[in-house]
């Protein structure tokens, strides 16, 4: 006789557990303590067997027989439903483990152990994000350029051409690492370089003529801020290495006397290993101002809100908007580009010790192989030269063509 919703609901737990009959082998066990689950039973090669369906009310009695008809099917065919439950069980777990997502975390958790900073790792989970809606939770092996595509379509549609190239990228990344540990045997991330949109290239905003320079720096002189980022703001433009590393300079990187910076792998863009910075006597002077400051912290220049964090990332782009430099004029980025850029007109400086200056790759990659020359003797006189330079455009001295004789 079937059983309905009325009957089900009515159901009281008994002492011990009983079972409330519906058709086809199908039935509601009531335990004693109180829960009602599905079951069918079924006999095959004479043994009789029971398959768990879930419970109610998570699983309603029409769905209850429609999962009792499949197993019915299964049985007709031949097969084990219980056996085949516990496959797909299985495969379903195998499959978690395996999806995009899972494997991204993987690989991200490889990285972080090798040393990959942590902004870059945040930056990693932010393109996973994007992609987690979409493909995420598919096996990696199964997952085909056009589903890769529409995801990264989305982004680009919006605007963000360079976004979605990244994310490509990444996810290129993430295939090459799940074919190397046998998870899948393709790139199809790979197959999708042209198909997006060339992202458009902006350069960092930047001051390149020699007078105007002269300027901004009397303008940083006037700074009437937090006095870590006045000193922040005037020592960036002697040492020219990127915000990120300026802002996160760290107390036991330098050592003052040697009049030496070394920025340790972890924390370069390009992880080429250390890079070492040459300090002039102007730099040196700027950061031992720091030590009645932050001698506290591990950071020379420590967060306004937590001697543990350094300084936040806007913190010198703002401080040049306050005085009046807008993003079209000049950026914390963009003293790199006012450097490269007044050092190379000077004609003083071997080309190659100005991008080892900048930590930049070198272009040529059959030079770069065989040029392993650091420069170092020229980066430190180039180093005092270029700050004593800023210092003369600093106080207005006449703007004269640069002597093109040579090193100094």
């Amino acid at each position: 006789m079937a059983i309905n919703d009325t009957l089900i609901r009515a159901a009281k737990p008994r002492e011990k557990d009983w079972k409330l009959a519906d058709e086809k082998g199908l039935y509601l066990l009531v335990t004693a303590k109180g829960s009602k689950l599905w079951r069918v039973k079924f006999r095959i090669n004479g043994k009789e067997k029971k398959l768990s369906l879930g419970a109610y009310p998570e699983i309603s009695l029409k769905e209850a027989r429609r999962l009792r008809d499949e197993a019915r099917t299964t049985l007709a065919e031949g097969a084990d439903p219980a056996r085949r439950k516990r496959e797909e069980k299985v495969a379903a777990k195998l499959g978690a483990e395996n999806s995009f997502a899972a494997i991204a975390e993987e690989y991200l958790d490889k990285r972080k152990k090798e040393g990959l900073a942590e902004a870059t790792l945040t930056k990693s989970r932010w393109f996973l994000d994007h992609l987690r809606p979409s493909i995420g939770k598919l096996p990696i092996a199964e997952i085909t350029p056009h589903e890769i595509l529409l995801a990264l379509r989305k982004v680009e549609n919006a605007g963000k051409r360079e976004t979605a190239n990244r994310i490509r990228s990444f996810a290129s990344r993430v295939f090459r690492y799940a074919i190397a540990t046998a998870r899948a045997n393709a790139d199809p991330a790979h197959a999708l370089r042209g198909a997006l949109a060339a992202p458009i290239v902006k350069h960092y905003a930047a001051i390149t003529d020699a007078a105007e320079l002269g300027q901004l720096l009397r303008s940083i002189d006037t700074y009437s801020g937090e006095p870590a980022t006045l000193v922040a703001l005037q020592l960036t433009p002697h040492v020219f290495q990127r915000p990120g590393e300026v802002r996160q300079m760290r107390w036991q990187e330098l050592d003052l006397e040697r009049a030496v910076w070394t920025i340790p792998e972890s924390r370069m863009k390009q992880r080429r290993g250390d890079h070492a910075v040459p300090l002039s006597r102007q730099a040196v002077e700027l950061i031992q101002r720091m030590q009645g400051l932050s001698s506290h912290s591990v950071y020379v220049f420590p967060s306004v809100r937590s001697k543990d964090r350094p300084m936040s990332e806007n913190t010198i782009t703002g401080a040049l908007r306050r005085l009046g430099y807008g993003g079209s004029e000049m950026t914390a980025h963009g003293f790199r580009t006012t450097a490269s850029s007044l050092l190379n007109e000077s004609g003083k400086w071997n080309p190659d010790a100005i991008e080892r200056a900048l930590s930049h790759a070198d272009k040529n990659a059959i030079r770069g192989t065989y040029n392993r020359s650091p420069y170092w003797k020229e980066r430190v006189a180039m180093a005092q030269w270029w700050s004593d330079h800023l210092e003369a455009l600093r106080s207005g001295a006449t703007i004269r063509p640069f002597d093109r004789s040579g090193a100094a």
